[in-house]
């Protein structure tokens, strides 16, 4: 198993001439992968916005471990970018912090084989952009070192994403200034942004309110929030006063 301790040298490696945010991640989450002896990782950004973006993903499995906490807005992820602290569970089937999050932790259960599951904030000081998530399909915790070298890792993200943040040098693919995309609505979530002010619309309600509606609606539905979102932006569902 290859060591991250020599850690954070390997996310820099190569500098960080040219790359954006996901380009960012994905170092993260492959370097994580490989040296913490995890099966999966994600990373997802926080916005300024009630909506959030997905950077990367290994694999499928850790790209619904996001899909779901964001549609159930509970989970590892949420507790640890609400908190501001590591969340680490090492056997999801056997222990007491999932009763945080119960329906996410039936929906990860019954969805995916996934046993434990550690989320660390993106946080450098009081300022917090994301979080990473690392998943394992076999139950058991992290070694102190690799706690050390996770925290590392993710404190090291969160310095290179806010240095894409406010780095004037680095653009989006509109030429604009990198230094506003902490603001932007991130492409993949464009969507969900879209039909949260149709719902705001639709119902007269705050946006924070219309996003809880149409979790609600996805939740009753077992359905993930993108799809109620692409049908609401596609006219194929309305929301009403009527509905619950």
């Amino acid at each position: 198993m290859a060591e991250l301790g020599t850690g954070t040298q390997a996310l820099l490696a190569g500098g960080d001439d040219g790359v954006d945010a996901h380009a960012v991640a994905e170092r993260i989450c492959r370097a994580c992968k490989t040296g913490l002896d995890v099966d999966g990782a994600v990373i997802s950004m926080l916005t300024a916005t009630v909506s959030r973006e997905t950077l990367w993903a290994t694999d499928p499995t850790a790209e619904l471990l996001e899909e779901l906490q964001f549609t159930l807005n509970e989970g590892a992820c949420m507790q640890a970018a609400t908190g501001g602290r590591p969340v680490l569970v090492a056997d999801l089937h056997h222990s007491s912090d999932t009763q945080r999050w119960p329906i996410f932790a039936a929906a990860l259960a019954e969805q995916t084989d996934v046993r434990a599951l550690f989320a660390f904030p993106l946080q450098w000081g009081t300022v917090n952009v994301g979080v990473l998530d690392l998943y394992r399909k076999t139950p058991g915790g992290l070694s102190t070192a690799q706690g050390r070298d996770a925290i590392s890792a993710s404190e090291t993200g969160a310095l290179m994403l806010l240095g894409l943040g406010t780095d004037p040098e680095h653009t989006d693919a509109d030429g604009e200034s990198g230094g506003s995309w902490l603001d932007h609505a991130p492409s993949s979530r464009a969507e969900i942004h879209q039909a949260t002010g149709i719902v705001l619309t639709q119902l007269g309600v705050s946006a924070p309110q219309a996003l809880a509606r149409m979790r609600g609606y996805a939740f009753v539905e077992q359905r993930l929030l993108i799809d109620v979102a692409r049908d609401v932006v596609s006219r194929r569902l309305q929301f009403t006063e009527q509905m619950r």
